[in-house]
């Protein structure tokens, strides 16, 4: 095991019975590309795996945590706290992007930062902790790391939509969104997008998809606004 694999180990105070399956986690599919390797040596199959798991454990905690929450407001809940730009978000939390095993051209392109990228990791980081310390640890790392602040999450998601009515009341100034940045691929596109107050700049997103950079550019101007 590597060095900053153990280190990451500390960060997430999880410690792998078989250290091959966090490094397989960390593997993104441009860094096995670049090695000619099979495509299962990414992480792409732990995502999957993890993505199932994540979604059973927050199905449960809203169903016990809400009692009195109807069907489909779970439902829109739990899309809010398992989509992309949300684990994305998580994932910051202990810079999961630093400890990502990329291919050169992924991360001379921002793979680290990229969204798409953290939060596949992330999932592949919930499937590779179940299969080694099974659905308890899982959890617990899903508790720790996902199903915390859930009213800070929630305001996360509806972030495009709160900040337009913050303006609308204690503002003047109009509220834009532009577009500073298109870069990768058609099958796997970025976008830095900035959300303008006037012409002050008050906060900017990084996504695979304009909607979802406007996202965390209008969070991040919030949290701007709120200090």
């Amino acid at each position: 095991m590597t060095e900053r694999n153990r280190e990451l180990e500390a960060v997430i105070g999880y410690t792998f019975e078989n250290p091959e399956l966090l490094s397989h986690a960390l593997t993104h599919s441009s860094y096995a590309n670049e090695r000619h390797w099979a495509k299962t040596r990414c992480n792409e199959r732990l995502e999957f795996l993890g993505d199932a798991v994540l979604e059973v454990v927050t199905s449960e905690f809203l169903f016990r945590n809400y009692p009195s929450m109807p069907e489909g407001e779970m439902t829109k809940l739990r899309a809010s706290l398992v989509c992309e730009p949300t684990l994305a978000y998580c994932a910051e939390a202990f810079s999961l992007g630093k400890y990502l095993l990329l291919g050169k051209g992924e991360d001379m392109t921002g793979g680290r930062k990229r969204p798409s990228v953290t939060s596949d990791a992330m999932e592949a980081m919930i499937g590779a902790i179940y299969l080694d310390g099974g659905l308890a640890n899982a959890k617990e790392f899903i508790f720790r790391f996902i199903l915390n602040d859930i009213e800070h999450k929630r305001l996360f998601y509806d972030s495009k939509t709160i900040l337009q009515e913050l303006i609308q009341a204690d503002y003047r100034e109009e509220l834009t969104y532009e577009l500073i940045k298109e870069e990768g691929p058609d099958h796997d596109k970025s976008f830095e997008i900035c959300v303008k107050l006037g012409e002050r700049e008050i906060g900017r997103g990084l996504g695979r998809t304009k909607k979802a950079a406007e996202q965390l550019a209008a969070y991040h101007g919030l949290c701007e606004l709120k200090k």
